[in-house]
């Protein structure tokens, strides 16, 4: 099997993890800054500043989730009922996303905060039914694995 796009977008997921800490990192400097052009980021700057902080921290915890994934595929052995932990963590910290975004709104009610929120709920709900797929698959691979 050609894992070049697997590998590729490895090297994606350990790219934006970096980039990730690092913008994380840069959050209480930015909405320092930005307080200065935008009033909501001056009024509000703590409750958003910690608010977007753990939103930051937990896309890094679902992308090192996903890389956790990705070495499963690469060692071509994805169906290990680890992905399916990781799934259903992944769902978690979307819906905690969702929820902090939500909380967001009141500070900075804004047409992108409500998409997040949507997107992350979405996101949530789809990494559930992923890991109910993947559990039942590695399920099947056990009783594969014991006919052989």
């Amino acid at each position: 099997m050609d894992q070049r796009p697997a590998r590729f977008t490895k090297w994606l997921l350990d790219a934006m993890f970096i980039l990730g800490v690092a913008m994380t990192a840069a959050i209480p400097a930015a909405f320092f800054w930005i307080g200065r052009y935008i009033k909501a980021f001056r009024t509000y700057y703590l409750p958003l500043t910690v608010l977007y902080l753990l939103s930051g921290i937990l896309c890094l915890m679902i992308i090192r989730q996903l890389q956790h994934m990705f070495k499963t595929v690469l060692a071509d052995d994805a169906f290990v009922d680890a992905n399916t932990v990781s799934l259903r963590k992944m769902a978690g910290y979307s819906f905690l996303i969702s929820l902090l975004s939500a909380l967001r709104l009141p500070f900075s009610p804004t047409p992108a905060t409500v998409f997040i929120i949507i997107v992350f709920f979405i996101a949530g709900l789809f990494s559930i039914v992923l890991s109910q797929v993947f559990a039942r698959a590695v399920q099947y691979k056990k009783e594969n694995d014991l006919t052989i």
